[in-house]
């Protein structure tokens, strides 16, 4: 098998889902700031123009719904036909309802999963064969604390969540003798569309900014949780160790942050 090895001077070929937005956004400008070639696969166009705008050589955006197949292949295919291989997948795709789980259809918790679980799926079924031909390439995954904790009316968000870490571990194994590392990025509560319904209040988040400026420092590793901080990494690890406790105390900050929000409205109106 004709291996191809990284030249370590040549830029990166990196494709990230759902970057159009938040996280996924900056870490996509930080990646091309480095010198990096990255395609945002998404079906909203965010601020993607000025990534076009500003890096016309070195980013691509395509639209793709992570939920069809013929998508995927067709969005992986051009990335192929414009640079000629994949080296990093970034899954980031990702859908949130906010709901009582007794409020919720099974249709609704079908369309959760099929971004979040079945979408990373896809993606990484059209990569493999390209990064096993050239014998190297790296997935990595956006999980969530909440995943490993479970969280409080985010049943299909934490179930697709928890099925990720499982789905990662495993890959991890099966395509280790091929040389692809899949890992896990666990970021910290981010003030992004996706979390906006918690009610948490802002200023206890951090920005997409930040966090994907810290994170692009860290893609390419092939640890088995990439954090973008040490801060991040204890919490990690705390919520591995104690899930329910964990689980509990930010369910219960986050209503407690939500009665707080409701009452000093109910005092201004």
């Amino acid at each position: 098998m004709n291996k191809r090895k990284r030249n370590k001077t040549l830029p990166r070929i990196i494709i990230i889902t759902g970057g159009a937005n938040g996280i996924g956004y900056f870490l996509a400008k930080a990646l091309l700031e480095h010198g990096d070639r990255v395609a945002i696969l998404d079906i909203n166009t965010g601020e993607t123009n000025l990534l076009e705008r500003h890096f016309p050589e070195t980013f691509l955006f395509l639209f793709c719904n992570v939920t069809a197949d013929e998508d995927v292949q067709m969005s992986v295919q051009k990335v192929l036909d414009k640079w000629g291989t994949i080296d990093i997948l970034i899954n980031n795709a990702c859908s949130a309802i906010f709901q009582k789980f007794e409020e919720r259809t099974v249709q609704s918790m079908q369309q959760e999963l099929d971004v979040n679980l079945l979408g990373y799926i896809r993606t990484i079924r059209s990569v493999v064969p390209v990064m096993r031909k050239q014998g190297n390439g790296i997935i990595h995954n956006f999980t969530s604390g909440v995943g490993i904790t479970g969280f409080s009316e985010l049943s299909g968000y934490t179930a697709s969540k928890g099925a990720i870490e499982a789905l990662t571990k495993t890959l991890a194994l099966e395509l280790a003798a091929d040389s692809i590392s899949v890992n896990l990025i666990h970021p910290p509560l981010t003030r992004t569309r996706s979390s906006a319904p918690l009610g948490i209040p802002p200023e206890m988040m951090e920005t997409p900014e930040n966090v994907g400026y810290r994170l692009a420092q860290r893609i390419g590793l092939k640890k088995k949780i990439i954090t973008p901080d040490f801060k991040s990494t204890v919490f990690v690890w705390l919520s591995y160790c104690f899930p329910y406790a964990i689980g509990k105390f930010l369910s219960g900050m986050t209503q407690k942050a939500r009665n707080s929000q409701a009452k000093n409205s109910s005092v201004s109106a």
